[in-house]
């Protein structure tokens, strides 16, 4: 079993327990009357409703004492379905009680007891809404900056709201010890919630930024140099990610997630967007001097320089930004691991860092394959789609030690990852990063 797969397993058997503790610390005070098998059915959905629920705000928190080990892109993955899993749990929960004891329905009539019954609304409503809102939230027209308040909100709601709702009902948590026992756990994960949104900003008032440079590069990119205000300094490795504040306060929500592009030998931080949304079409407008709060570094997307037989390193488009930092930093340290680069752009036109990367290639043991989808006329290079036997033909055949890094447009992943396994490249030797945190 690869040390991978071990670590995946023990971080699942971790989730799981946490998962079931507000069930296992109801049951340790189970009552003595039976209400048949269905209701308690119902009643441990709930509790592990809010289990998961509350395991959601952890997650999401960019904490590094586990996010590190699992991977950024995987756990944002994870939860992204478990956020699915907890509102089936949310909906199945008043499902099956209400199957079971029909008469309960009085209990959703704000007529009988307000309270109550406002509370079961909100938390069903809530809890879509979360959901709906992450799922479509371009469809539903929201802004990144107002799409992460109402999570913040919501997330903070849905569960402090579910442990009242627990503490409420007091079938299984009547008693002082049992009460207690739950508030706990499940003020631990709303205490993780607040600390990355609100102690986490105050911390990073102390170590400000200021943009130094803005300077448009192919593509249709913007590239944004920050200096530190101050003798701080962050301290990163290539391929690692920074979260960004632009303003006077870190108390903002205008937060965005950037590989770093600059070499980590260097003071100077720098990012390169291509303009897609809100926030990076706003980017070459960016004063020189303008206050910056950078949040991180975040990420393990890294090459061993010890190892042999080196990396191949595959970009799409503005995918190509942590590989930057990668081959900077390389350069300016000067390895000599072998690196293969697959770069694929719609256009010649458009392949960012395309003159640099001829120079790095004169500096590195690195070769450079680009892969143009519609190439100019007397294109000499790889034309077309990046596919199996693309790789199969330009890159050497795999040793079971090389290790793969892929960042780029989700098709492009997807065909990548395809393609390498095909090739028997094993997937705990492929490390990805999807761009997609937002």
């Amino acid at each position: 079993m690869s040390q991978v797969t071990r670590r995946a397993l023990g971080w699942g058997a971790l989730y799981l327990g946490m998962a079931l503790l507000p069930m296992g610390i109801a049951l340790l005070r189970a009552p003595g009357e039976g209400r048949g098998l269905w209701v308690e059915f119902g009643a441990m959905l709930g509790l592990l409703a809010l289990g998961v629920m509350a395991l959601q705000a952890v997650v999401s928190g960019r904490h590094r004492w586990f996010a590190e080990s699992l991977g950024f892109d995987n756990l944002l993955q994870f939860h992204r379905r478990m956020g699915n899993a907890a509102l089936v749990l949310v909906l199945l929960h008043p499902l099956v009680l209400l199957t079971a004891r029909p008469e309960w329905l009085g209990y959703l009539d704000p007529r009988e007891e307000a309270a109550r019954a406002l509370t079961l609304w909100g938390l069903l409503a809530g809890t879509l809404l979360l959901v709906v809102s992450s799922l479509w939230r371009g469809r539903l027209g929201l802004s990144y900056e107002r799409w992460r308040l109402l999570h913040g909100l919501l997330a903070f709601g849905v569960v402090a709201g579910g442990l009242g709702h627990a503490l409420m009902v007091g079938h299984y948590t009547a008693g002082a010890l049992t009460g207690l026992a739950l508030v706990g756990v499940i003020g631990l994960a709303l205490v993780a919630l607040l600390e990355s949104r609100l102690l986490r900003p105050w911390r990073l008032r102390r170590r400000p930024w200021r943009v130094v440079e803005v300077a448009p590069v192919r593509g249709d990119a913007t590239t944004l140099a920050l200096e530190p205000v101050g003798e701080h300094r962050l301290d990163f490795v290539p391929g690692q990610f920074i979260w960004i504040t632009l303003g006077e306060t870190p108390f903002r929500l205008q937060q965005h997630p950037f590989s770093l592009v600059s070499s980590a030998e260097r003071p100077r931080l720098a990012l390169t967007a291509k303009r897609l949304g809100d926030f990076t079409e706003t980017l070459p407008e960016v004063p020189v001097g303008t206050r910056a709060f950078v949040e991180g570094p975040y990420g393990a997307f890294l090459p061993d320089v010890d190892n042999p037989s080196g990396a191949v390193l595959i970009a799409g488009g503005i995918g190509i930004t942590p590989m930057m930092s990668m081959l900077r930093t390389f350069a300016d340290r000067g390895e000599r691991l072998p690196l293969w680069l697959v770069y694929a752009n719609p256009r010649w036109e458009e392949a960012t860092f395309r003159e640099e990367l001829e120079a790095l290639a004169g500096r590195l043991s690195l070769t450079v394959i680009h892969v143009v989808d519609d190439p100019p006329a007397g294109w000499q290079g790889e034309s077309g789609k990046l596919d199996r036997d693309l790789l199969a033909r330009r890159l050497p055949p795999d040793d079971g030690r090389r290790d793969y890094f892929i960042c780029g447009p989700g098709p492009l992943m997807d065909a990548a990852e395809g393609a390498l396994i095909e090739l028997g490249v094993a997937p705990t030797r492929i490390y990805s990063d999807r761009f997609d945190m937002v």
